[in-house]
């Protein structure tokens, strides 16, 4: 199943867990450290308060920095865009456009690409066809494919895998983001 569709059919829970893993593997962009959304990932496993949880990942994360490359402004923007009311179509909108905010970043910091393929390969990704895409994108997408197929097969018991997924993609994209920065020294 692809991507799009996987979206569409995902409940509230599953919806907001794909949305916060786009941003949580891109929190090295925005300089924070691994447990700054620890705190909305609890929210999800326990069904606590998610609006406090997120105003704590805010102030963990801190606002726009003057000099932010595009890369880190699509970040910046995942995390002020996530809904304080987690209901399904307000967490539905925000999973989409992370989804496509993170696959953007992954483009842009791809070594294997100048940055510049075009959107309608990332859209074709998210549609099933990875044949276009370049390797870090690719990549991507199975997380997020796989994020949400760990909650529609799980529930809330799928939670840790997604978690786990998370963290692999993060450590990852913290080794592009600190090979980006050696290279430019």
């Amino acid at each position: 199943m692809s991507l799009v569709e996987l979206i569409a059919q995902a409940d509230e829970r599953g919806l907001a867990a794909s949305g916060l893993a786009c941003l949580d593997r891109c929190v090295p962009l925005l300089g924070g450290d691994d447990e700054a959304l620890r705190p909305l990932w609890a929210s999800l496993a326990d069904g606590s308060e998610w609006a406090g949880s997120l105003e704590k990942a805010r102030g963990a994360l801190g606002s726009a920095e003057s000099g932010e490359d595009e890369a880190a402004l699509l970040a910046r923007r995942m995390l002020e865009a996530a809904p304080a009311d987690r209901t399904a179509e307000a967490v539905r909108a925000w999973a989409d456009a992370c989804s496509v905010a993170s696959l953007r970043i992954h483009r842009l910091l791809d070594p294997a690409t100048d940055g510049t393929s075009s959107a309608d390969a990332l859209e074709a990704g998210r549609a099933g066809g990875t044949e276009d895409v370049s390797p870090l994108v690719a990549a991507e997408l199975r997380r997020q494919v796989a994020v949400l197929e760990l909650l529609a097969e799980h529930g809330t018991n799928g939670l840790r895998g997604a978690l786990d997924v998370s963290v692999e993609g993060r450590r990852v994209l913290r080794a592009v983001v600190s090979r980006r920065a050696r290279g430019r020294r």
